[in-house]
């Protein structure tokens, strides 16, 4: 899929001083960024459609840019569950 924006170039001008030439990369990145913090992308996405290699490159990556790991009391719950049934300390 190709994405094309129009901008004047005075605006270009602008956004490569702050973002560099590479404006097309800096848009996917915004994008891929507001779309994990809306919880509508995964980590997994995110590291597919930016090219990372693994997951800890991702998180690395999202928290260089000051963007939370989406985990909550849920997740929290259901890794502990997980964990006491793999050590075998879940309570039958």
């Amino acid at each position: 899929m190709s994405v094309t924006l129009e901008i004047d170039a005075n605006t270009q001008r602008t956004l490569e001083e702050v973002f560099g030439q590479g404006l097309s990369r800096a848009a996917l990145e915004a994008l891929a960024i507001e779309g994990y913090r809306m919880g509508k992308l995964t980590t997994y996405q995110v590291q597919t459609l930016l090219g990372f290699e693994n997951r800890w490159e991702t998180q690395e990556w999202l928290g260089r840019r000051g963007v939370n790991i989406n985990y909550n009391v849920e997740d929290l719950e259901s890794d502990r569950i997980t964990l006491d049934r793999v050590l075998g300390t879940d309570k039958p």
